[in-house]
């Protein structure tokens, strides 16, 4: 018997450890067992954080380029609007112009953190929502959604197409409106981006879920037409019918009875796919759908900033928990080494005695 105890007080002593086997304390073996799951889970979590958080400062990162192509670009449309420049000037104006666009549509298709797209919603089945793990338990997460900052998109299923149904008139002529229609079809996926732009009003709008998982067609032209209602573009007025956006001139008057209308599926970007600053009017076009622009990436820097700043709270109160939850374990399993050695004395003393 004094064997078996002097035994266990060496073991303990020279693992550092009370609990050696279950025989020593079947309880607390369990446990210490189930307290080393989550230490080792809120360890690796912590490392999760710090990942997430490197792979959404890379998209802030080049959005901040991005922000700043936009911004030069309406400064080039602002130059071009004013009839100081002749059409030489707005055609070279217009060169650098297309160019930035080009490097934007670049920077989104090539913009990558582990072999991985995060800045044209490639991301899970297009969807572009991120899970982060932050947590020793399943689905304790983080979610984030990152757009597609292009300007056009040839991989999504909406689809929309433009037509003019009536012609504006011209001076002398019986006053009548553009009425132009355009088209929503196609197979809508959650995420698709449907830029229009008419005259120099830009609306963007991203298909979410509906009356079913996706909104329909019919759904997606209400919505843009609700929203181009609610947001008070004054080049036309817009209503719709079975997926159909009918849009008319907002005067009969010539001069101000016509309007350049375009419509793709695109990137949140999209509504810059078709603009150009080779005229005053396109140039005011631009300005628009640059403002419009501005504000998509404004918007997705903003969620992306809140998320940084989250993520960083997550990793440090799981750093402190996996600190005290150690600290917790430790009571369990570590060794007494007061108590130890003091039994370690005992036992050998009665060996010697012995």
């Amino acid at each position: 018997k004094n064997e078996r105890a002097m035994s266990g007080a060496m073991e303990q002593l020279s693992t550092g450890k009370r609990i050696n086997s279950a025989s020593d304390d079947a309880a607390g073996l369990a446990i210490s067992s189930r307290m080393t799951a989550q230490i080792n889970g809120l360890n690796q979590a912590v490392r999760n954080s710090n990942d997430a958080i490197s792979l959404v400062q890379t998209a802030d990162g080049a959005l901040i380029e991005v922000t700043n192509m936009l911004q030069r670009m309406r400064t080039l449309a602002v130059q071009a609007a004013s009839d100081t420049n002749t059409a030489d000037d707005r055609t070279a104006l217009n060169e650098e112009f297309t160019q930035l666009r080009t490097e934007i549509n670049r920077v989104a298709d090539n913009t990558q953190w582990n072999g991985e797209n995060v800045l044209d919603q490639s991301f899970a089945s297009g969807s572009g929502t991120y899970s982060f793990q932050v947590g020793a338990n399943s689905d304790q997460t983080i979610d984030l959604t990152i757009g597609n900052y292009s300007t056009a998109s040839s991989s999504q299923g909406t689809t929309a197409a433009v037509d003019t149904t009536t012609a504006a008139s011209g001076p002398g002529a019986t006053a009548a409106a553009q009425v132009s229609t355009l088209t929503i079809a196609g197979t809508p996926a959650l995420g698709d981006i449907i830029a229009v732009t008419v005259g120099d009003a830009s609306y963007v709008h991203e298909v979410v879920a509906g009356a079913a998982a996706v909104q329909t067609v019919t759904e997606i032209a209400a919505a843009i037409s609700a929203g181009w209602t609610a947001d008070g573009m004054s080049t036309a007025t817009a209503s719709a019918s079975s997926g159909v956006l009918t849009f008319t001139a907002a005067s009969t008057a010539y001069g101000s009875n016509s309007f350049e209308i375009s419509g793709a599926t695109s990137g949140l970007l999209g509504g810059l796919a078709s603009s150009s600053i080779t005229s005053a009017s396109n140039s005011n076009s631009a300005i628009a759908a640059l403002d419009t622009a501005i504000s998509a990436v404004n918007t997705g820097r903003a969620e992306m900033g809140a998320t940084i700043n989250v993520l960083q709270y997550a990793g440090d109160n799981l750093s402190n928990v996996s600190l005290n939850a150690t600290a917790s374990r430790s009571r369990v399993e570590d060794t007494d080494y007061s108590s130890a050695t003091t039994e370690l004395a005992r036992t050998q003393i009665i060996a010697q005695a012995a």
